[in-house]
This record gives C-alpha cells, sequence and structure tokens, in this order.
C-alpha cells in the first residue's frame, strides 16, 4: 500500500495506521517532493501532474500494481492516478478530501479558495493556518502529541514548502471542475473511507463520488474527524483491511 499525504502534515499522518495495516503487506509512505522533508520540486502541481509524479516514484520503487490510499490533497492525486493509470493499481482507497468544487466545505476552505488568499496566508500566516488545522482537524480539546506536531510544524514553516503548497493550492483550484470526468474512469475497487465529522469536507461529497465511482463503496467512521488517521488509527485499519478481504 502506497499512502499519500496532504497538508499542512506530512508522513507522519500515517504513523499510528502503517505499522497496523504493515502487519499484512508492505506499506510505503512518502513526502511528496516539494513538501515535507523532501528535496524542493520545481514541477507542476495539479493532481494530474502529481499522479504522473507518483507514476515516476513507483517506477523508481519498482512497485508494479500498488493499493493506493489518498488523503486530504494526496485524495485528488491518487483519483486521477486510478484513472490515467489503471494498469498499475490494484484498489484504491481515498480519504477526506475536496473532491467536486461546487459542494459545501466549511467557511475556511472557501476563504483559501480565493485567488490569491490562500498565497497570502501561506506566505505571511503560517503559524496561523497551522493552529486553525490542529483545532478543526481533531475533535475539540484534542491536540497531536508534542513529536507529531513538531515534525509537521518544522516542515510546514519552511518558506520552500509552503510555496510548493500555495502553487498546489492554485493548480488544484484550476483543475477541480475538471476531476469528476476522471473519476467516472477509475475502474477498480475503491473504498471512499470518511470522517462523520469532518469539518472541512461534509460526507455529502464522499456519498456523490462513491456515486460516480462504478466499484466504490462508502464506508463513514462515525464521530471521526479529518485527522482520524491519527486520532482513530486502529479503525482505520481495521475498516480498510475488512474492506480488503471483501
Amino acid at each position: 500500500m502506497v499512502m499519500l499525504h496532504g497538508y499542512p502534515e506530512n508522513l507522519q499522518v500515517w504513523s499510528l495506521v502503517a505499522p497496523l495495516l504493515a502487519e499484512e503487506f508492505e506499506v510505503v509512505a512518502f513526502d511528496w517532493p516539494g513538501q515535507g522533508y523532501s528535496d524542493e520540486w520545481p514541477g507542476g502541481a495539479t493532481p494530474q501532474l502529481l499522479a504522473k509524479r507518483l507514476l515516476n516514484i513507483l517506477d523508481e520503487l519498482h512497485i508494479e500494481r500498488p493499493i493506493v490510499a489518498g488523503m486530504d490533497m494526496g485524495g485528488q492525486p491518487a483519483l486521477a492516478f486510478a484513472a490515467m493509470f489503471p494498469e498499475r493499481i490494484e484498489r484504491l482507497v481515498v480519504m477526506n478530501a475536496l473532491v467536486f468544487a461546487d459542494d459545501a466545505t466549511s467557511w475556511e476552505i472557501h476563504l483559501l479558495r480565493k485567488f490569491g488568499f490562500n498565497r497570502f496566508a501561506l506566505r505571511y500566516l503560517p503559524g496561523i493556518i497551522f493552529r486553525r488545522a490542529e483545532a478543526t482537524f481533531l475533535p475539540w480539546r484534542s491536540k497531536l502529541d508534542d513529536a507529531t506536531r513538531e515534525d509537521f510544524w518544522r516542515a510546514f514553516r519552511e518558506t520552500s514548502v509552503r510555496r510548493f503548497v500555495s502553487k498546489m493550492c492554485a493548480g488544484y483550484q484550476g483543475s477541480l471542475p475538471k476531476l469528476p470526468a476522471l473519476y467516472e474512469q477509475v475502474l477498480c475497487p475503491t473504498l471512499v473511507l470518511w470522517a462523520e465529522h469532518d469539518k472541512h469536507f461534509p460526507v455529502v461529497q464522499a456519498k456523490r463520488l462513491q456515486s460516480t465511482i462504478p466499484l466504490a463503496r462508502l464506508q463513514v467512521v462515525t464521530a471521526g474527524s479529518h485527522w482520524m488517521a491519527l486520532e482513530r488509527a486502529p479503525d482505520i485499519a481495521v475498516e480498510i483491511l475488512q474492506w480488503l478481504g471483501t
């Protein structure tokens, strides 16, 4: 299984789920080029271009047909990859992502999608963005453990990382209206695994996505939050393993 993260996190968002899944098969997680602790990458940042970058990474790692799991801004490239390279994917898991341009989101996401605002906020207000993510990606009064928080923040505060995330936001915003046509081309078995209480991407996005992909199954994680991979890791692992067994 190859696991794709979003922002402001990095590969450590999978740090609790991966060991549980690794009891059954090999698990690979990486920081997207340009994010986390990976080198800077001058390439494009639309979901389609990141899907092509994922193909290159799989070739470099000699991975032929993985299960691909993507959450947040890793979800759209995972979907694009499944549609564009059907011969290179076994199954797909999509978690808590903005997958339709015209469905409801939180006011924070609505504001960040405004032209130019996300670039301003990412450049000048990284601390506010990070703290707001921590406050809304987890259940009320919950916090990241100190080590994970420091790891996320140390990477996100780097200017080059935020510059690339800004480019991703622009690329995703421009591509989002075109992505549903790709979803219809996803022919591998797909698990749409969604948090019931995701404050940014309501379950309506998940239901619509499930209805668009021919072989998709929807599983809503009761009382789950956006970072359910961290706060509900055993439940997430069980849901994925049970689905793989069907």
